[in-house]
């Protein structure tokens, strides 16, 4: 008995989690990793659950380079740490990583840090042995030492160098000797990088897998040994001028491992060079083709014994009805085609490739501004199974034809109908699509309230809703959204001019909310944003620019609440310097746009400045560039924030209708 009591002590005394083992609990934790929030929750519980938490995170994004040295003392076994909200990593951070990390690091993202050099890399490479994955891209300042530091680190796998702009021959022969288990390098815009350095890399780096070569001023020279790679998988050569038909008749002599190639922006390219991918490349699924030669009959002869090809994008070329015609004879089904701003899609060529290609599932027609109601008749009656739909400013396309996408296309996820002549029927039609997760309705004139109640009726697994400047749309609208689709993460009504509180009070109900953009919206307060800031304590982005009525006291909440913000655009609102401010307490804060603030005084945009610790970017109009003081500029610069100036008067806002004409007339 007395036992008895004592075991029922016990268990009333303890933590049951205790029972757990560490697996079960880290396995419980792998179901909440996607909120930051939940995991914060979860760490403050108690003792034993901030050590488990400690222990099971594993990727880490801090805000600030400041905070490093705490933030990996807490989390002791993190493998992937992502710096790209830290634009001041220096020498220093990476030499606390380094010493920290040690072992348990795989992988890091510096791509957009500026301020390290050779010797925190050395750092990096020589204490960090476990480490495969390294990205430098945008590091312009890095030259060869910083090449041969990274080279050190023997067990490398994945290099991005994306604009390192410095780094030469020299450099990238010291990763090709130093890194021979490479599976992917990108050299893009390596401009100083040449046959010889991509030439050592084929030699020396046999097990590459990926390789972006994009805007390197290479030639043939170096294809054929690039060519004999026996795993590459992926390669782009996008702007790469010095290419031409000989270069790809080195593809004859056997490419067999090759899945995707992306020869856009190739100028010297023509269907006499794709024509060696028959022979060469014939495992081909990614095709990308994109504003280079144009699509002729001939170029889709050359491509039609490609017997494994999947995705063809041809964005930006001349396209003719005959070429359109012969790439729906292939015997192959294409399961996404890319046809964005090609000039000459007419519904005869379209119409004639979606009838042989009826496993679509990508179809992008964008700008394709001769198609009329045909080749929408053509594409939902073959492409039944289509995923993504892309056709902003197809203007020809009547309200009518709208109707048959909801009709015969409901297995949608993404659907951009912007600048089209969708109606309510369209719409109505559209929400049969219940699987819409992404609708973009931006300049839809045609489009009210009744419409978009619909898709908030049927469509509850919508997160991303464009409705830029799609005057119809009013509080009715949002409302239906709002309680049909409680997990909208994204949305857009800039210029629908009668928004009001009332669409911000039912929005404020959709916690998971990060973007919110209302700029022009007049009739919005301080009022509706506070209650979104109270709400939506996830937000990141928020654009409130021309929405007059909000002041400094929709500021205060979302300081208090929108810990999380990064991105913020005051233009032309009623902010002082006391709510710019209240806004420099975020600690997330990156970037700020504040033109045209009537309230804003030098003094007041100063102390906002020094105390807004974590800005990268600031838009300001050009007057304050003598109105504050240079070391200021100076000082803020070394911490990382770029300025940008504009020097734009007042400008006052254009009818719906007269934008959309102006818009017209810039496309044609």
């Amino acid at each position: 008995m007395k036992r008895q009591k004592t075991l029922e002590t016990n268990a009333n005394n303890s933590n049951l989690f205790d029972l757990l083992s560490e697996e079960i609990v880290f396995t419980i934790l792998d179901f909440i990793d996607t909120n930051p929030l939940d995991r914060k929750s979860f760490s403050l519980v108690c003792k034993s659950f901030y050590i488990t938490e400690s222990k099971h995170r594993k990727n880490l994004k801090p805000l600030r380079q400041e905070l490093l040295p705490r933030v990996l003392n807490r989390y002791p076994h993190v493998n992937h740490l992502d710096l790209s909200l830290c634009p001041r990593i220096n020498d220093n951070s990476l030499n606390v990583i380094a010493n920290t990390c040690r072992d348990s690091l795989n992988s890091i993202d510096l791509s957009r840090s500026r301020f390290f050099s050779y010797n925190g890399l050395m750092s990096l490479a020589l204490n960090c042995k476990n480490l495969v994955s390294i990205d430098l891209s945008n590091a312009t300042e890095l030259r060869d030492a910083a090449a041969a530091a990274v080279a050190e680190a023997k067990n490398l796998e994945r290099l991005w160098l994306g604009r390192c702009k410095l780094i030469t021959d020299m450099g990238i022969g010291c990763i090709a000797v130093g890194c021979k288990k490479l599976r992917l390098i990108s050299l893009k815009w390596c401009i100083g990088v040449s046959d010889l350095g991509v030439g050592l890399i084929a030699v020396k780096c046999k097990e590459i897998r990926s390789l972006d070569l994009s805007y390197l001023p290479i030639t043939n020279k170096c294809l054929p040994s690039i060519l004999k790679l026996q795993h590459l998988e992926d390669i782009v050569l996008e702007g790469c001028f010095g290419i031409d038909d000989d270069s790809l008749a080195a593809l004859k002599h056997g490419c067999k491992s090759m899945k995707a190639l992306d020869i856009s922006s190739c100028q010297h390219i023509s269907h006499v060079g794709l024509s060696s991918l028959i022979g060469g490349a014939g495992s081909l699924q990614q095709l990308t083709l994109s504003y280079s030669c144009p699509v002729t009959l001939a170029l889709a002869n050359s491509l039609k014994r490609l017997s494994m090809l999947q995705s063809v994008k041809l964005d930006g070329c001349a396209v003719t009805s005959a070429g359109l015609t012969a790439i729906g004879n292939w015997c192959i089904t294409l399961s996404e085609l890319s046809l964005s701003k090609c000039l000459g899609v007419t519904d005869e060529g379209l119409s004639s490739l979606v009838t042989k290609h009826k496993d679509l599932k990508k179809l992008d027609i964008t700008c394709c501004r001769k198609i009329t109601d045909v080749s929408i008749a053509y594409i939902t009656n073959s492409c039944t199974n289509l995923t993504s739909l892309r056709m902003e400013s197809c203007t020809l396309v009547p309200s009518e034809a709208f109707v048959l996408i909801g009709q015969r296309c409901q297995f949608l996820e993404e659907l951009d109908l912007t600048d089209n002549e969708i109606d309510d029927e369209g719409l109505k039609s559209i929400s049969r699509c219940s699987k819409l997760s992404s609708l973009k309705l931006g300049i839809c004139l045609n489009i009210s309230d009744e419409g978009l109640s619909h898709v908030g009726m049927k469509c509850s697994k919508l997160t991303e809703l464009d409705l830029y400047r799609s005057a119809g749309i009013t509080d009715l609208g949002i409302l239906a959204i709002s309680r049909g689709c409680p997990g909208l993460e994204m949305i857009n009504m800039s210029y629908c001019i009668d928004i009001t509180d009332s669409s911000l009070l039912s929005l404020s109900k959709c916690s998971r909310l990060n973007t919110f953009e209302s700029r022009g919206c007049p009739l919005i307060t301080s009022l509706g944003l506070a209650a979104i800031a109270v709400g939506c304590k996830q937000l990141i982005k928020l654009d409130i620019k021309k929405c007059h009525n909000i002041g400094d006291a929709a500021m205060l909440p979302l300081a208090h609440f929108s810990q999380n913000l990064r991105q913020i655009t005051l233009s032309y609102s009623s902010v002082t310097d006391v709510g710019l401010l209240a806004l420099a307490s975020i600690s997330c804060l990156q970037s700020m746009t504040v033109l045209h603030l009537k309230g804003l005084t030098p003094s007041g945009l100063a102390a906002a400045l020094l105390a807004c610790g974590g800005l990268t970017k600031v838009k300001l109009h050009l007057s304050f560039k003598s109105l504050l003081p240079l070391p200021l500029f100076e000082h803020l610069e070394a911490r990382g924030c770029v300025f940008e100036w504009r020097d734009k008067e007042f400008q006052a806002e254009l009818d719906p209708k007269c934008y959309k004409l102006q818009w017209e007339d810039i496309a044609q």
